[in-house]
């Protein structure tokens, strides 16, 4: 499912227009988004949960020259799944 296809889709179960699912969905994202680099986490109870993890640096290889290369440490988006999303899934 694309990004179109969701708001179509949720368009359909709310009885919003496209227009206003849209908005309401790229808002949501929007959100979801900026309290992740304010490092925050976005908890949705039964859905899942939104954070940010460290990422330690490493040692990487150059798949072309074999040559090692640092790679430095970073944050990283993480998504944890709850359990009436894995209910449903299962």
């Amino acid at each position: 499912m694309n990004k179109q296809e969701l708001i179509q889709a949720v368009a359909d179960k709310s009885g919003l227009t496209q227009k206003d699912a849209k908005t309401a969905l790229d808002a949501t994202l929007a959100v979801v988004s900026d309290t992740l680099a304010q490092g925050d986490e976005v908890v949705l109870v039964g859905f899942g949960t939104f954070s940010v993890r460290e990422q330690k640096a490493r040692t990487g290889r150059n798949p072309q020259t074999g040559e090692k290369i640092q790679v430095p440490a970073k944050k990283v988006p993480s998504f944890k799944a709850g359990k009436g999303l894995k209910e449903a899934v299962n």
